[in-house]
């Protein structure tokens, strides 16, 4: 607009800068003026900022999923402003449908920090309660309704690679009541627990790949109750009554601790084998049984 009120008042626009020819600079301050049109830049400064607090291992992977995200928030938001006769035909969307989007949008921030960066996490889980929370464009009196918290720690676990038998009595340990209104302080140690949850199987999965040698198949009973019983030592002289600190606690077993149990145990101990599902069973209630009950 400025440069076409420059030709009309006959004031002939600046040169380019040296080196740069006419069209080259015609085309930059074109290209300028889409992306401040577009809003392209504050799109990819939020982008990147949320990036750099997540702290993510796969750049690429975490901002497809948040321009992925970005791009279905604004579908939602934008589908109902098209032709009034298409919204009173179509009506507007169900409870469970509105319920299902909140829970997907929810479950995206809850992926974009590990809980070991506390305050990212924090203010993620923060977020994703004030999503969850919401019921049409009220919020839900008390908190959120139990049955979306329950399914929002079953989705945690499954995605965190847990098998449903292993997590399913850590959730009756969390369980609410459908009816129920979950406060913000009871969601988020939910949410914590089933994320230290999942790490910590991960530590019980490669504790018992030290003593099971694949081509001999599963592991020998003795050994793998040594191995059971230093990872309960640990867990029991663990400072602290968070989940968080049974995570620790077993992650510093030494392998020294682990070579006197598994040293010990095929002097004496039981025979037979115990497979690795039975293993992961028995390290998961010896987590399960000290997670505390918040209400």
């Amino acid at each position: 607009m400025a440069d076409k009120e420059k030709r009309r008042s006959g004031v002939p626009p600046p040169p380019p800068p040296p080196g740069m020819p006419e069209g080259n600079a015609t085309r930059s301050d074109s290209d300028r003026e889409f992306l401040s049109q577009a809003g392209l830049g504050e799109l990819l400064r939020g982008a990147i900022l949320k990036m750099v607090e997540a702290r993510s291992d796969d750049p690429i992977g975490f901002l497809a999923d948040h321009f992925c995200n970005l791009a279905a928030t604004t579908e939602r938001g934008t589908a109902g402003c098209g032709d009034a006769d298409q919204q009173l035909s179509n009506g507007p969307p169900s409870a469970s449908a509105q319920e299902q989007q909140h829970l997907n949008r929810a479950l995206w921030h809850l992926r974009l920090a590990h809980h070991s960066q506390r305050s990212a996490f924090s203010n993620n889980v923060c977020v994703a309660y004030d999503l969850l929370n919401l019921t049409g464009p009220h919020r839900h009196p008390g908190g959120v309704r139990g049955g979306l918290y329950t399914q929002t720690l079953e989705c945690l676990c499954s995605e965190g690679g847990v098998p449903a038998s292993t997590f399913a009595p850590l959730l009756r340990r969390l369980h609410c009541q459908d009816h129920e209104a979950v406060p913000y302080e009871v969601f988020r140690h939910g949410v914590l627990t089933c994320a230290v949850f999942s790490d910590y199987i991960r530590q019980a999965q490669r504790l018992y790949a030290e003593v099971c040698c694949p081509d001999d198949g599963p592991a020998s009973r003795a050994l793998s109750l040594a191995v059971l019983g230093t990872l309960k030592e640990a867990l029991e002289t663990s400072q602290g009554c968070e989940a968080i600190c049974y995570l620790k606690a077993s992650s510093k077993i030494s392998p020294c601790k682990l070579a006197q149990a598994m040293s010990g145990a095929q002097a004496r101990g039981p025979g037979g084998n115990m497979d690795a599902k039975e293993f992961e069973n028995a390290a998961a209630e010896l987590f399960i049984t000290r997670v505390k009950v918040v209400s």
